[in-house]
């Protein structure tokens, strides 16, 4: 399609009409004003795409409701007793988060977020939000974090929660009580999708919906009638991930994705944009990114005055009144309306004559009229060819009280005193007696009662109540051991990088029969880094509209292959969305009961550094799946400097309690971690997810060692023992991802220039390590008179007479985990710093985690313990040319 200023540049075929058409225009202007002119031009371009004419949509529209008073559909309920409804959860919502704070000051919770809401679940709840126990696997709806009591209190209502938990609300113990806000982990029958931390629902919901197409392509589930729905709100716009993947959505056609953003006008702690229009701001945003945006700006009683304003006076007015003035009409009365909104222009001010003061308070905002809201939905859920944006205008705090809703401390309030809760009482018409209201006490009308049947007569007829979070129905056959036999017998002399030990394991599982189909490589545009390019044409890259074009390496043999049905997801340069993918695929055995395995792999730290709060939430969401940090470690990854050499990704995986963390350094150990991993998490059903280090440093594969298996899990193992008995001194060296080769030369310098025989250990896992001996440390503690419980890396290094020296490509703190548990002197080497270019070489010296730094160390802890004399050491630090003056790294 041609855009305007190039039709623009078309010879004209009939001059003599675009006269004409121009006079008309003119005439309007000068007639009638540039208002009345704006606004024929804005409806007729309106008709002329309603005709088919191919149009590029305005990026901002009047600052009126997107559907006129005549196209709005037909509502098909009962708006009485849903009014009914809604005003019963509106007060147990309150009452719960009251209660609390009463009973335990400073608990916390949000009154605000739903009472300005209220009406935006309630008509998805009633008409719109499909669950999973009709047809497929329903809705994915991401609920607005703060709005978690309202849902909660609409659960209270079905049946599904007590009084007795809502009163233990934000009140954990073990199973039992309500999470603060939407937490899977913590509440695993309930939530799907934590979203509190803002403006990461809106990114994983434009990529659950992208997955749900993916499986659709790939034949695995039936999603053809889920919808993803995102709740959020007009702050949490601000995040960079709420808006940062809008173009993704439109890019593929997510016409099964709605955003209903809560346009309250307000932030935490005051006015969204208080000097401009937060509303007109997204309306380009999306529309400009392709969306298809809907505006629920005013309610019914608007209409009229809409229809009388035909020279466009009101539409203007309401168009230049910034939303720092809105919010603070929300609280004034209707004289003040009158005076301020209406009253500058006595052509306004003439158009509300016949309103009394009282009336003009009741001209309320769309987002709290229900037939507005339902024309939106209706519109939204029949749109077939882009994702839908509905900015429903609201108040923070509706039906509060005056001196809560719109306020700037509205966020922050908690709890309402004995006169609110009365108004609050009178206003929502509730038969609540006086004498319990200093109590706040819940109202629930009976289970058989005209709203409570009402209601769940409405869920199901859409599939069942909601949300609901349920467990797997497909069982994954596991591939045999003989998959992954190959990589235990070694490669001989050929030097392969583990990274591309796990691209062979990763292919022969992609191969496998029953695994095979399930498996999602998740790649952020770096496959051709990672050695994965091979994988395009075998697999194909998943793209919505196949492979229109040619591309420019299609006659090579690894070419760059496209297909609606293929099976990576290669991301672009966009680690969020990535982990986003990861999520919803680590999630489906869930959401949709089909276990998918995602192997997301990501450069060096842009994983944990970079989204860490994603992956934080994923781990929330009970996701299983790999993550693998390839070209990782502060040396390994040579000539990249300070901004990609990773030293600490380990130490954020190693607090993250659904990780499970691993530092390999060889074929077999990689793929002894995955098999392990594939059992626990697809065979046995634990909620976890592995983190495992890969490298590009090529060195050969040895075989396995015999009986290493278990060590290599629990995380520490022998892997070379000292040669020869005869030796003066002991040591034990243990050595981490491809440092270990560093160890296996100190051990060689050790006895063939000092008479030291060292054992090497290959320590995969010091935080596996650590979370067992915490666990024996717990144990003991509250079991004293039973058998005490010994670490298993103190039960594998006790009785040893040396001392032990830690080196890894990663900060010291990740070997100092285990140091409470580590016999006899205990050294730590490791990359605290910033990463720098250079080669291999020179970064593990600057670092000193080189072989001779590694035996300078062995030498060290023996002079210390008066088994050499310290001028040994001397001058073995002379001999291997290391600068003893040198700045300590971590500062450089």
């Amino acid at each position: 399609m041609l855009f305007d200023e190039f039709k623009e540049q078309l010879p004209d075929v009939d001059p003599q009409e675009t006269h004409e058409w121009n006079e008309a225009i003119d005439s309007v202007i000068d007639d009638k004003g540039m208002g009345r002119a704006q606004y024929l031009l804005y409806r007729l371009l309106k008709h002329a795409r309603l005709q088919g004419v191919g149009l590029p949509p305005t990026v901002q529209t009047p600052y009126i409701n997107t559907i006129p008073p005549e196209q709005e559909p037909w509502f098909p309920g009962d708006e009485r007793l849903e009014l009914r409804i809604r005003r019963i959860i509106r007060w147990n919502a309150a009452a719960m988060v009251t209660r609390a704070n009463r009973r335990f000051p400073g608990l916390g919770g949000h009154l605000s977020t739903y009472a300005s809401a209220a009406s935006l679940y309630e008509v998805g709840f009633n008409h719109f939000f499909r669950g999973r126990d009709g047809n497929g696997s329903g809705d994915q709806i991401f609920f607005q974090g703060h709005a978690a009591p309202g849902i909660y209190a609409r659960a209270f209502l079905e049946g599904y929660l007590t009084e007795e938990d809502l009163d233990h609300f934000r009140r954990q113990s073990g199973p039992s009580g309500l999470p603060s806000y939407p937490h899977p982990r913590s509440m695993h029958d309930f939530w799907e999708f934590p979203t509190v931390s803002m403006g990461l629902g809106p990114i994983q919901a434009i990529y659950q919906a992208r997955f749900n197409r993916y499986l659709q392509a790939r034949g695995i589930a039936d999603t053809s009638n889920s919808r993803v729905w995102m709740f959020g709100g007009d702050g949490e716009t601000d995040e960079p991930e709420s808006l940062g993947a809008l173009t993704l959505a439109a890019r593929e056609g997510l016409d099964n994705l709605v955003f209903v953003i809560n346009c309250n006008l307000q932030r935490l702690d005051g006015p969204v944009r208080g000097n401009g229009k937060i509303i007109q701001e997204l309306e380009s945003v999306f529309r400009g990114a392709g969306w298809n945006v809907l505006k629920v700006i005013w309610g019914r009683r608007w209409d009229d005055l809409l229809a009388r304003d035909v020279d466009g006076l009101l539409v203007k007015k309401m168009t230049e009144t910034l939303d720092g003035d809105y919010q603070r009409y929300a609280i004034e009365s209707g004289d003040y309306i009158r005076e301020h909104f209406f009253g500058p222009d006595p052509r306004l001010r003439k158009m509300v004559e016949h309103l009394a003061d009282e009336d003009l308070p009741k001209l309320r905002r769309g987002g709290h009229d229900y037939r507005k809201l339902y024309a939106a939905y209706k519109v939204a859920t029949g749109e077939t060819s882009a994702p839908t944006v509905i900015l429903a205008k609201t108040v923070k705090g509706w039906t509060l009280g005056h001196g809560i809703a719109s306020r700037n401390v509205t966020h922050q309030t908690k709890k309402m005193d004995e006169a609110e809760l009365r108004a609050f009482r009178d206003l929502l018409e509730l038969p609540i007696p006086d004498a319990k209201l200093k109590e706040g006490p819940y109202y629930h009308p009976g289970r058989k009662s005209e709203e409570a049947q009402y209601m769940l007569d409405r869920r199901q007829a859409l599939g069942g109540c909601i949300p609901r979070r349920k467990g797997i129905s497909v069982q994954v056959e596991l591939p045999g051991d003989d998959l992954f036999k190959e990589f235990r017998e070694g490669g001989g002399k050929q030097e392969v990088s583990s990274t591309m030990a796990f691209v062979r394991l990763l292919r022969k599982l992609l191969k496998s029969d029953d695994l095979g189909p399930r498996i999602v490589p998740i790649i952020p545009d770096e496959a051709r880094t990672f050695g994965m390019e091979s994988l395009f044409r075998e697999f194909k890259i998943y793209a919505a509209l196949g492979q229109k074009y040619k591309p420019v390496d299609a006659e090579m043999l690894l070419s760059y292959t496209e297909a609606k049905d293929g099976q990576i997801l290669e991301e672009g340069i966009t680690e969020a969305g990535s982990i986003s993918s990861f999520t919803a695929a680590g999630t489906s055995y869930a959401t949709h009961g089909q276990p998918m395995i995602p192997f997301f792999i990501f450069y060096s730290m842009f994983g944990f550094q970079r989204v860490g709060d994603l992956i934080w939430s994923s781990a929330d969401q009970r996701s299983r799946g790999f993550l693998l940090g390839a070209t990782a470690g502060r040396t390994t990854l040579n000539g990249e400097g300070l901004q990609h050499q990773d030293g600490q990704s380990l130490l954020y995986s190693s607090v993250n309690p659904g990780c499970v963390s691993y530092d390999p350094a060889f074929a077999y150990e990689v793929a002894t971690i995955i098999q392990e991993g594939l059992s626990r998490m697809y065979e046995k059903n634990e909620d976890v997810f592995y983190y495992l280090t890969l490298y590009n440093e090529n060195y050969p594969m040895p075989p396995m060692p015999e009986g290493a298996r278990d060590g290599i899990l629990k995380g520490l193992y022998l892997f070379r023992a000292a040669e020869g008995g005869k030796k003066k001194h002991r040591a034990r060296i243990l050595g981490s991802g491809s440092i270990l080769l560093q160890a296996l030369r100190a051990q060689e310098i050790l006895a063939e220039k000092f008479d030291v025989a060292a054992d090497v250990w290959s320590a995969t896992s010091y935080t596996e390590l650590q979370r067992d001996a915490l666990q024996c440390e717990r144990w003991n503690r509250l079991h004293p008179g039973s058998k005490r419980r010994v670490p298993y890396v103190a039960e594998v290094l006790k009785g040893f007479k040396g001392p032990t020296i830690a080196v890894s490509d990663f900060v010291k703190a990740i070997p100092s985990l285990v140091s409470p548990w580590v016999p006899g002197e205990y050294t730590v080497l490791g990359t605290d710093g910033f990463g720098r270019s250079n080669t291999r070489e020179k970064l593990r010296r600057h670092f000193e985690i080189d072989a001779e730094q590694v035996v300078v160390s062995v030498l060290s802890s023996l002079a210390r313990s008066g088994k050499i004399a310290p001028a040994f050491v001397a001058e073995a630090i002379t001999e291997f040319g290391i600068d003893a003056e040198a700045p300590d790294p971590l500062f450089q």
